[in-house]
């Protein structure tokens, strides 16, 4: 089935914004814009239920009963157990908090696996381990293709523990085949820590049957508030040391929030949830867990049919270099464009033409440098969803070919 776009626009205040008119967004893989449901709940939350939760008065019932519905739902949209999806500050403090576990749960002399493909909030955390005196292995990227080979991975799995590595990259944006690089190391007896954050904006991933130990991603890129989700497989976070207060160290989404939750924005995360449902059943599709599923698929064929035209133009420009693939169908939305002028002047070029795009280096220095990318020119990223129009994208290239 065709996505609706106008129906989803709808669903997005910013599109009713005046002072948004003839502005298109090109800037989703920094952050979406917010859904109404999530902007509802958030504010019924501020307006009615702003206590401390799990009280046994009404205001209270009601405002934790929202926290655990948000629980509850996302997390069997991803295919997981409801204890298993724990909400925190940001994908970055969840990183670090989790990486505080590991360091703890490994000995001086064991290994890991990094990427350096990689935003820097999933390998700096890990890399940072060989001051306990873990061995860190790095998966490098081919430097012309910016993608990982998978030929490559056995070896560096050999006695390793655990490897770290991205869904998708925020610059490369070739999607990574995660159920077979886990199946690998499953067979090398190593755990797995996937980052979903450049994935994620694209559709909820089914983390029980990609088989990680781990996925993060954040919901300020999903549509929702400024949190943190990971999923943690209860086999792997009952076995790492416990990072919370030690009278919760019995519960498993607790375990690696030593932090306190934020209760309104834990809440209006279930708006995630209703947004994935009612775009699965506005176009025929099932409502409850199975939503997500259609409503990812919905996405993706959306995205794709947007995105070959502008990779097309792009590709075929000289004074260009596509970082990653240019097929549509293998990575997502997020276009990183090498150039030769600056990427952040050249961004700022864009904003009279009513396109808002990004330049620098999006904290992928890393395979930036491996690619043979100065980070200090940074390049010009154009980053969309399944809400952006045919019409926004031929915009976007209309203003590329004024000022490339």
């Amino acid at each position: 089935m065709t996505l609706d776009t106008a129906w989803v626009r709808a669903q997005f205040p910013a599109f009713a914004e005046p002072s948004l008119a003839g502005q298109s967004f090109f800037e989703n893989a920094g952050g979406s814009y917010t859904c109404q449901q999530v902007i509802d709940r958030l504010t019924r939350f501020y307006t009615q239920r702003k206590v401390q939760p799990y009280a046994p008065y009404a205001a209270s019932e009601l405002g934790g009963a929202e926290m655990d519905e948000a629980r509850t739902r996302l997390a069997a949209m991803l295919g997981v157990a409801t204890d298993e999806l724990s909400f925190g500050p940001s994908t970055t403090q969840n990183t670090y908090v989790l990486a505080q576990a590991v360091r703890d749960w490994l000995s001086p002399g064991d290994a890991i696996v990094v990427t350096n493909q990689d935003h820097e909030a999933n390998t700096g955390p890990w890399r940072r381990l060989a001051d306990a005196g873990i061995t860190v292995r790095e998966w490098q990227i081919d430097p012309d293709t910016g993608e990982l080979d998978l030929s490559n991975l056995p070896a560096l799995l050999d006695g390793a523990k655990l490897l770290c590595f991205p869904h998708c990259s925020n610059v490369v944006g070739a999607i990574n085949d995660v159920a077979a690089i886990t199946a690998i190391a499953r067979d090398h007896g190593v755990r797995t820590c996937v980052d979903g954050v450049s994935y994620a904006p694209h559709g909820f991933a089914d983390v029980g049957a990609l088989g990680c130990d781990v996925y993060l991603f954040s919901a300020y890129k999903t549509y929702g508030p400024h949190q943190g989700l990971m999923v943690i497989r209860r086999d792997f976070g009952m076995t790492l040391p416990n990072q919370g207060h030690f009278f919760n160290a019995d519960s498993l989404y607790k375990r690696f929030t030593p932090a306190g939750p934020d209760h309104a924005q834990v809440a209006a995360s279930a708006g995630m949830a209703d947004y994935m449902e009612a775009l699965s059943t506005h176009h025929g599709g099932p409502a409850g867990a199975a939503a997500a599923r259609h409503a990812h698929n919905l996405m993706r064929s959306a995205e794709v049919d947007l995105l070959q035209p502008l990779l097309d133009y792009v590709a075929a420009k000289n004074s260009v270099r596509v970082i990653g693939p240019t097929d549509a169908q293998r990575r997502a939305p997020t276009v990183a464009l090498a150039l030769q002028t600056h990427a952040e002047t050249t961004a700022a070029l864009l904003a009279p033409h009513g396109v808002m795009a990004g330049g620098g280096d999006f904290y992928a220095v890393r395979p930036l440098t491996a690619m043979g990318v100065d980070p200090d020119q940074g390049v010009l990223r154009l980053s969309f969803t399944h809400y952006t129009t045919q019409a926004e994208v031929d915009q976007a290239i209309a203003a590329l070919d004024q000022i490339l």
